[in-house]
């Protein structure tokens, strides 16, 4: 992680991630790893987003957690968890938890109808195979990036500039 950026545009991480979702490169999880990525930490390994890559659509097309929240959590681990086997006491796993918490926190305060996580409460009553649902799951991506990627410039000291968003 030594190429950290000193600041960042979190409306270009939303951007970002929203854009290669609606374009159809990545689904919602790669698409936040990828613009978190893009945007903070352009020596991740590029590896990590097709580490994502099964997380979209609830897991694998099974429609429970939101591939979304999946991905986000998948950046939190990148920069705040562990990556030797340590006892459950490792400050590092009480950090990435209580971050991933508040995470999902978010995702779940900022839904009215359901305050879940589960893609399938989510995308009920849509078609998906009509592709219904994507500007909503695009929306998602988005605001999960976003709040992606305040957490980690929060957490690591990185200043947030919204002025001069290049897209």
């Amino acid at each position: 992680m030594s190429k950290r950026k000193d600041y960042i545009s979190v409306k270009q991480v939303q951007y970002d991630a929203e854009e290669v979702f609606r374009i159809g490169g990545f689904y919602c999880s790669e698409a936040i790893i990828s613009a978190i990525r893009k945007n903070i930490a352009p020596d991740m390994p590029q590896d990590l987003v097709a580490a994502g890559s099964g997380f979209p659509i609830g897991v694998g097309r099974s429609r429970c957690m939101c591939g979304a929240i999946s991905g986000a959590v998948v950046c939190l681990g990148y920069f705040f968890g562990r990556s030797q086997p340590s006892d459950s006491n490792d400050p590092k796993i009480d950090h990435v938890m209580r971050l991933s918490d508040e995470l999902q926190q978010s995702f779940r305060s900022n839904r009215e109808k359901y305050q879940n996580l589960c893609c399938h409460h989510h995308v009920e009553g849509f078609d998906l195979t009509t592709g219904q649902h994507k500007n909503q799951c695009i929306a998602f991506t988005g605001e999960m990036a976003n709040k992606t990627a305040r957490i980690i410039a929060r957490e690591l000291g990185i200043k947030i500039k919204e002025e001069g968003m290049v897209v």
